[in-house]
């Protein structure tokens, strides 16, 4: 086990610079997921831990030595790739014993850490088949596999269950976490996918366009999103995001509806008239009438069996998500915003806004 410091890594090619400076500390036996939209840079950093890019500028170090010139083998990292990056030729057992062969370690000592991390993974039986004779979740075993019997300090995840259909991403992300928690070896997780990054991640690292956004645990980045770009990516359905204007003594907003909305936690930055955004959830979206209600013009209902999501437009022209539980049906649907369920954001820079 491991920890890993990531200090100030940048990263360009050529004149594109695409790592802005990523500063990061990993505790011994912590996983983390690098969570962001494709072209954001996690994957590019993921690369540079293990070894396989060079940062333009910065520092890598791993229990606290630096490893930045040094070369993949000599990290003691393993990594698990999308694609498998399986021998096709080899059988299971030679996929995952490859690495500790050309390592030179003893024949008795190497089948014994294969046989041990087959056992773990459940796949003891398919030892002599080759990866054509693998199903896609198997394949992914193997190579989580080849990762375990090296026994390293570090390891590296680029989104492996991308190839995956549904029902086995699921499997196979309980599985992760199940494996990781037992080994407690130290853990980057690079994906594209919400769900898997709150489920799998101790901390999570939102990545937008070369930053960090937000460094948080799952619910913290859920609960208190940095910034509107974090609350709308983290979540599903998206919050939503309406605008408004700060009042008199920043303890209130008016939105275009001319709906008055207080704010739970008191006096804000800022002066009358300030412009600001505020966000719900879709499922702190109240359906109900009555006082200060707002009635949506339905737009889309999608039935989920225990829940329905419906989309619906304000008479402002806002556009609002909400979670109905059971079914629903009809035209339109009055819905109650709740002050104490609201995030509001800056309306010029979209970073969250606290209490002064």
């Amino acid at each position: 086990m491991a920890t890993l410091k990531l200090d100030n890594v940048q990263k360009s090619f050529g004149a594109t610079r695409v790592l802005h400076g990523i500063d990061l500390e990993v505790a011994d036996g912590e996983m983390v997921v690098l969570v962001g939209a494709s072209g954001c840079g996690k994957s590019t950093l993921l690369r540079m831990v293990a070894g396989l890019e060079t940062p333009t500028a910065g520092r890598i170090l791993i229990d606290g030595n630096d490893v930045t010139p040094l070369e993949p083998a000599d990290r003691n990292i393993a990594m698990v790739f999308q694609n498998y990056a399986l021998y096709p030729h080899m059988t299971v057992f030679d996929n995952m014993a490859y690495g500790l062969k050309i390592r030179g370690m003893p024949k008795p000592e190497i089948a014994t850490r294969v046989q041990s991390a087959a056992d773990i993974l459940g796949i003891g039986a398919l030892l002599e088949r080759r990866p054509r004779q693998l199903s896609g979740g198997q394949r992914q075993r193997v190579a989580m596999g080849r990762a375990i019997v090296r026994e390293p300090a570090l390891f590296l995840f680029d989104e492996p269950l991308s190839n995956l259909d549904a029902k086995l991403r699921v499997q196979m992300r309980a599985e992760i976490r199940r494996l990781q928690q037992r080994l407690r070896v130290t853990s980057i997780f690079v994906t594209h996918d919400q769900v898997e990054a709150m489920t799998l991640g101790d901390r999570l690292v939102v990545m937008r366009e070369g930053r960090a956004a937000q460094v948080a645990t799952p619910m913290e980045v859920w609960s208190r999103p940095a910034d509107t770009g974090v609350a709308t990516f983290i979540g599903s359905p998206s919050m939503n995001l309406f605008p408004a204007t700060l009042e008199e003594g920043g303890a209130a907003a008016v939105t275009r509806t001319g709906l008055r909305l207080p704010f739970a936690d008191g006096a804000r930055r800022g002066g009358a008239g300030m412009p600001l955004t505020l966000g719900l959830r879709p499922e702190h979206v109240v359906p109900g009438d009555g006082p200060g209600a707002v009635p949506l013009s339905v737009d889309l209902i999608e039935p989920l069996g225990s829940e329905t999501v419906v989309h619906g437009t304000a008479p402002d022209g806002s556009v609002l998500t909400v979670r109905v539980a059971g079914p629903f049906s009809g035209a339109t649907l009055p819905v109650q915003l709740p002050p104490a369920s609201l995030h509001v954001f800056d309306g010029g820079t979209g970073l969250r806004m606290e209490a002064a």
